[in-house]
Order: structure tokens, then sequence, then C-alpha cells
């Protein structure tokens, strides 16, 4: 749901940000066994997330925020292409779409217009209130939807990886007229955890509750986790690559190239967004079409066989019997790489094995 967006929709590719050999980096950064005092004192300035969901059959992953007085729980889409988060609130509400939790109920407690996160959420000369007691919004996304409403400030009840509760009041968006996008899904809002002032991080961060670090793991398998703070990861298990200068609105480590079996593509200048926000990975026409081409390439003479019938994605294969799962196949497949380049000489490569660019369909053609 990120307002960003990328162009030509990709076979059956989606990005997985954890693969199955980084589970042993997770077991070891959340093991709660008599090693880990030292560190859990160490990341006491921490908050972790589960994550529900999956990019297949699922589509989309999310994670149960507690807000208000009496709190209660939400389910919110995690997007780091977007800084607002916002649920479907009775304010009344105009349009709202199904949601598996009551509409929120907003506070007394609105955000002026005058409040800087106001300033944030309007593009610079744009900043117009038509009541200055509040802060009206209005957010679009790259899907087609959209959310409309007045942003208020509640409490948020967290806790820290150690234990120890906080319930900072955050400010957040009270939708009460929502048009649903083309990737529309059953949840009661958005988690907005882009790099403006807006965003929950950014607020927290402000607040001096954690360090303006976000981090998440989304599992081939389905779930995962998603972090604030600093104190959940090991430098030694990270590869590092700095966020672009050029392109700030977005989490964006800037130019890549992208390679295949460990090879160049040919394909260059590519401009590369994380957003979790978007269940798939997209491409544009021409390096969509040219990996098509390798891919194809790769499997001809191979026992696999396209499945145009399946519509599951534009591209699927089939095999002699079917697959209960990727290491079935992974075998016929090579690795993916976005290596980025620093003053022309690549530096980091962030790679995409079989398991993370594979589904198997449930397609019953």
């Amino acid at each position: 749901m990120g307002k960003g967006g990328m162009s030509v929709l990709l076979l059956l590719l989606f990005l997985s940000f954890c693969s199955a050999s980084d589970q042993k980096w997770r077991k070891a950064m959340i093991s709660t066994d008599k090693g880990s005092s030292m560190m859990m004192n160490r990341v006491g300035s921490s908050i972790l997330f589960p994550i529900h969901g999956n990019v297949y059959p699922t589509g989309y992953y999310n994670v149960t925020i507690t807000i208000g007085q009496p709190p209660k729980p939400y389910f919110l889409d995690l997007d780091t292409g977007s800084d607002l988060t916002w649920l479907q609130c009775d304010a009344p509400c105009v349009h709202c779409t199904e949601a598996p939790h009551p509409l929120y109920r907003p506070t007394n407690d609105l955000v002026p217009c005058k409040d800087p996160l106001c300033a944030a959420l309007h593009p610079p000369g744009d900043y117009k209130c038509e009541s200055p007691e509040q802060c009206d919004y209005e957010v679009e996304y790259a899907d087609g939807g959209s959310s409309l409403g007045v942003l208020v400030r509640d409490v948020f009840s967290l806790n820290y990886t150690n234990g120890i509760r906080l319930s900072p009041r955050l400010a957040l968006g009270c939708g009460y007229d929502q048009i649903p996008g083309a990737s529309y899904h059953p949840l009661d809002g958005i988690l907005g955890l882009g790099r403006g002032k807006s965003s929950i991080v950014s607020q927290l961060q402000s607040q001096g509750l954690v360090r303006n670090v976000v981090g998440h793991c989304l599992s081939g398998r389905g779930g995962g986790f998603l972090f604030f703070g600093d104190g959940l990861y090991d430098s030694s298990h990270v590869t590092w690559t700095s966020m672009s200068q050029e392109f700030t609105k977005y989490y964006s480590p800037g130019i890549a190239e992208l390679q295949f079996g460990g090879k160049a593509t040919g394909i260059k200048n590519l401009i590369v967004v994380f957003d979790s926000g978007s269940s798939y990975t997209y491409l544009n026409s021409q390096a969509y079409q040219t990996l098509t081409v390798l891919l194809k390439k790769e499997l001809s003479g191979r026992s696999l066989k396209e499945a145009p019938e399946d519509q599951t994605l534009p591209l699927c294969w089939k095999g002699r019997k079917p697959f209960k799962n990727v290491r079935d196949v992974k075998k016929y497949f090579k690795t993916l790489a976005l290596a980025f380049a620093s003053s022309g000489r690549t530096r980091t490569q962030f790679e995409l094995p079989p398991e993370a660019y594979l589904i198997i369909s449930v397609s019953t053609y």
C-alpha cells in the first residue's frame, strides 16, 4: 500500500526478507535462555512485534497494535512505504470497509493545525486547515486506495523486549472515509513506518523512547517479526548499505544492477525501494523481460514445463507430479541479486535465493 510504485508486475517473484538461513540469527536475537540475560539488558530500548500473514495465498502481512484507553487490539498492515498510521474510525464513519474489529472510537485529543506533525502530512506550500483546532489529512496509495480523516493522539500500549511496559501518546489518523484499493485487505488500518516525522518510529524517537531504527524479517514460510530500536540485530549477521541521499522519501539504497546466477544481466540503474506494503516485488518492463528470458533459457531442456493454464501468476511451471514445496525445484533455479554501487564500484549485494522468489500455487486447473 506504499505510495511509491515501480512499474510492471513480476512473474511469480516475491521478496522474502528472511531466508531459512536467517532463522539462526533470529533465534540468537530473541532467545530467552540462560545466556541471554546480558543481551536482554542491552536491548531494553527495543520493541518487538510478531508478524502474521504470508505472501501467498494470504497476500499481506499484519501486526497487532493495542491502542486507546481502555486498550483495544487492532490489526494493521505494516507499510514502510508511507508515514501515517491510521485506523478506521467511528467519527462517525462515512465510508468504512469490512474490518476484523469494531471501529476505533477517537479521543478528544485533536492534533491542532499548527502542529509540526500536521505540516509533515501536507506537501510544501499546500498546508491549509479549515479549522485551526484540528488537522485534516488525506493519504493516497499506489493501488488506488485512500483514507480521509483527522489526526488525533491516543495511548499506545507497548512493551520493551526486557519486559518494561510503556504507554506513549502518539498521533494517528482517525479515518472516517476510506476507498479500498486494488490490493484491499480486511484490516483495521495501516501502520506507517516511513521516514517522515509522522511515522510511529519517528514519534517514538522524538520522545526518546527508541532510536529511529525499524527492522523486519518476513519468512517465506509465513509470519516473521518487526522491531523498533537498534538492539535487536547482530552486526556480524547484517550486510550494510547506506540509504540514498537522493531518494529520501522512501527507504531506498539507491541504484542497483540486477544479477542472475552471480553474473551481470546488463540491467543497470534500477531505482530500488523497500516497501513492506507491497506484497510482490516489481520490476520495470525491461528488467522483467530480461529476467523471464533468462529463466526460460535456464529451464530449457529440463523436466519443468510452462503452465499457462495456471492463472495464479503470469509465469508458472509444472512438473511430472505436484510439488510439495520449493525445495523440490530449487536445484533448477539460480540466485538473483541486486548489486548496489557506490562511485561506480559494486559494494553490497542483496541476494534472493530461489526460495525467496518462488511460490507453490494451489491451483487446481
